[in-house]
């Protein structure tokens, strides 16, 4: 029992490394601007928002406006 600790351990360590292509996953779930806009029931808007809405954040990583 004990070998298997000592065996089971190295591959651990292993599989907790963090890896250079870690940050991928990150991209597969809702962006945290985007959902918070449409939460505020806002959409994304790529240049300045149309007169009656109003900006209120930003979308896609910065490079859009959240109009509400």
């Amino acid at each position: 029992m004990r070998l298997f600790h000592i065996l089971l351990l190295p591959l651990c360590l292993l599989f907790a490394q963090v890896g250079p292509g870690a940050g991928l996953l990150a991209n597969l779930g809702p962006k945290m601007d985007d959902y918070k806009c449409a939460l505020k029931e806002g959409f994304c808007y790529s240049s300045q928002c149309p007169q009656p809405t109003e900006s209120n954040g930003h979308c896609y990583r910065g490079k859009a406006n959240c109009c509400v």
